[in-house]
């Protein structure tokens, strides 16, 4: 009974402390070491044609998502529908009004849910992409 017990102890779970700081906020001194990281990956990430692109092959998730970045996100997807800039994928300019109106409607109606929720900063970014991508669009349908 005595060498069942000892087995059991032997095949039981192992937790190990890998946190860099003690519960008081100081650096532990007894904290292993970081892995190392390999600064030349290989294989499909090392042929990704982007950081975010190789970061997503990897497993690593990109930084991280916060107000202002979602904006330039879909200011970003609004001007590729503009065609404005060229398609990552196909490297080919692509113009979709309809697309481009679409994403700037949702600008406009993050905008109006989000008012007096937001600081300075981003109230000014919203609304100078927002005031940027109108125009640009405006300008599009006055020419076709």
């Amino acid at each position: 009974m005595i060498m069942d017990n000892e087995k059991e102890e032997r095949r039981g779970l192992r937790v190990t402390d890998r946190r860099r700081f003690a519960e008081s906020g100081e650096a532990r001194d007894d904290a292993p070491p970081e892995p190392s990281v390999d600064p030349k990956p290989s294989g499909p990430a090392a042929a990704a044609p982007s950081h975010t692109a190789a970061a997503a092959a990897e497993g690593v998730p990109p930084g991280p998502v916060n107000f202002s970045t979602f904006v330039i996100g879909l200011s970003t997807q609004a001007l590729l529908h503009l065609g404005e800039i060229a398609n990552p994928m196909t490297n080919a300019v692509e113009r979709d009004l309809e697309a481009a109106k679409h994403v700037i409607d949702i600008l406009g109606i993050l905008q109006e849910k989000t008012r007096n929720n937001l600081d300075a900063g981003e109230e000014t970014l919203l609304s100078s992409v927002l005031y940027d991508l109108r125009m640009r669009y405006v300008d599009l349908v006055r020419e076709s």
